[in-house]
C-alpha cells in the first residue's frame, strides 16, 4: 500500500465548500464580535447573528479535521524533500503577504498586535512562522493556528520519511494520541508542546477519515474515529475563553458542534458527497486561505473608517464583501503568481540537495549533473 496516489484523482469539491464554511465561521466570529462587542451581554447589539457567531470559532475544528484528511492524502506516495516543497510553496507567499499588509495596517490606524507595544517588533519573526517558538505575538489572531498546522506538518513529515503505508498511519496515529495524553498527564512540558493534545484528535480523525475515503470503512478506523470524538469534546469544551463563557448553553452548543464536524467528515469519507461537482467550489476553496490571512486586517480598517458612518449590519455586509474582494484579489495577483515563481526553484533546490549526496562522475560539473537530473 505505498503506490502514489493516482494522478487522475478526482478533485474533492465538498472538501472545497467545507474550507470556505470553515473560514465564513471564523470571519463571522471576528467581525460580530468586533462590531457588536464580545461576549453575552452585547448579543442584544445584533441578535440573531450574534448568538451563531459567538461560536463561530468552531470553524477552527473543522479547518483541523480537514487537514488531517487532506494532508495526509497530499503526503501519500511523497518524500520528505517533495513534501515540504509543496508544503512550503501551498503556504508561505499568501501569509508573507498577509502579514506584510497587517503591518501596514496597523501603521495606517496606529494599532498594534495583542501584546506588543510596536507592530514592527514582532513582524520579522512573525514571517517565519515560527513567532510563537519565540515568545513573539502573532501579527494576526489567527495565526496561532498556523503554529498548530506547523506542528503536524512536522510530525507528518516523520511518517513520510519513514515511508506511508495504511499500517504504519495507524501506528502513527495511535502512538501520536496515546503519547501526547501522557505527556499531558506527566506535566512533561517538550513532549506536550511538540504533540499538541487538545488538538491531536482532530488530525487524527482528520487522517482516520482518509483512509475510510481511500480503503473503505473498517471497525478499527471507526473505534480510532471514535475515541478522537470522545476527547476532543471535553478538551474544546474545556477551552472557553471567559469573554465567550455561557452559562448552560456553551457546552451544550460546543458539544453539537464538534459533534457535527465529526459527522460532515465522516459523510465525506464514506462518499456521501461524491455528487458535489459543481467547480465554483473550487474557487471557494482557493479563497479560503487568502480570506482566512487577511480578514482580520481588513475588517481593522473598514471599523477604523467607516465604524462611525455605517450601522452595525451595513458594516459586517461590507466588511465581509470587502474581505472576499481582497481575498480573490490576493489569490490571483499574489498567491498563484507567487507559487508560480517559487515551486520551480524550490524543486530545483531539493534537486541539487540530492545530487549532493550522489557521487559525481570524473569530469563532470555540477551544473551538468543537476540538468541530468532535472531530465
Amino acid at each position: 500500500m505505498t503506490a502514489r496516489p493516482p494522478t487522475d484523482r478526482p478533485r474533492l469539491r465538498e472538501l472545497d465548500l467545507l474550507r470556505f464554511v470553515a473560514a465564513f465561521l471564523v470571519v463571522l466570529h471576528h467581525y460580530v464580535g468586533r462590531i457588536s462587542g464580545w461576549g453575552v451581554p452585547n448579543h442584544h447589539h445584533m441578535p440573531g447573528i450574534a448568538q451563531i457567531a459567538h461560536f463561530g470559532n468552531l470553524g477552527v475544528d473543522l479547518f483541523f479535521l480537514i487537514s488531517g484528511f487532506v494532508i495526509l492524502m497530499s503526503a501519500w506516495g511523497r518524500g520528505v524533500g517533495d513534501f515540504a516543497v509543496s508544503r512550503t510553496v501551498r503556504i508561505f507567499p499568501c501569509y508573507w503577504f498577509g502579514a506584510a499588509i497587517a503591518l501596514a495596517g496597523y501603521a495606517l490606524v496606529g494599532e498594534t498586535p495583542m501584546q506588543s507595544h510596536s507592530p514592527l517588533r514582532p513582524f520579522l519573526p512573525n514571517l517565519t512562522m515560527l513567532q510563537t517558538g519565540i515568545g513573539m505575538p502573532n501579527m494576526e489572531v489567527v495565526y496561532w493556528t498556523l503554529w498548530v498546522e506547523l506542528h503536524f506538518y512536522v510530525l507528518i513529515a516523520m511518517l513520510v520519511w519513514r515511508g506511508i503505508t495504511y499500517e504504519r498511519c495507524v501506528a502513527f496515529m495511535a502512538i501520536w494520541l496515546l503519547l501526547g495524553l501522557f505527556a499531558q498527564e506527566s506535566n512533561f512540558t517538550v513532549l506536550t508542546t511538540a504533540l499538541m493534545p487538545p488538538w491531536t484528535p482532530y488530525f487524527v480523525a482528520g487522517m482516520a477519515f482518509y483512509l475510510i475515503h481511500r480503503f473503505g470503512p473498517n471497525l478499527l478506523m471507526w473505534l480510532i474515529v471514535s475515541g478522537c470524538w470522545a476527547l476532543a469534546v471535553p478538551y474544546r469544551v474545556g477551552t472557553v475563553n471567559p469573554e465567550l463563557a455561557w452559562p448552560q448553553v456553551w457546552d451544550a452548543v460546543i458539544t453539537g458542534g464538534v459533534t457535527f464536524a465529526f459527522l460532515i467528515m465522516a459523510m465525506v469519507a464514506t462518499h456521501q458527497f461524491d455528487m458535489v461537482r459543481w467547480r465554483g467550489f473550487t474557487l471557494l476553496g482557493a479563497l479560503t486561505y487568502p480570506l482566512y490571512l487577511v480578514h482580520e486586517t481588513v475588517g481593522r480598517l473598514l471599523d477604523e473608517a467607516l465604524g462611525p458612518w455605517l450601522d452595525r449590519w451595513t458594516l459586517l455586509v461590507v466588511s465581509f464583501a470587502a474581505a472576499l474582494a481582497a481575498a480573490y484579489l490576493v489569490h490571483r495577483f499574489v498567491e498563484e503568481p507567487a507559487q508560480r515563481w517559487l515551486r520551480p526553484r524550490m524543486k530545483t533546490a531539493l534537486v541539487r540537495l540530492r545530487q549532493a549526496r550522489l557521487p559525481l562522475a570524473r569530469n563532470q560539473n555540477p551544473s551538468s549533473a543537476t540538468a541530468e537530473i532535472v531530465r
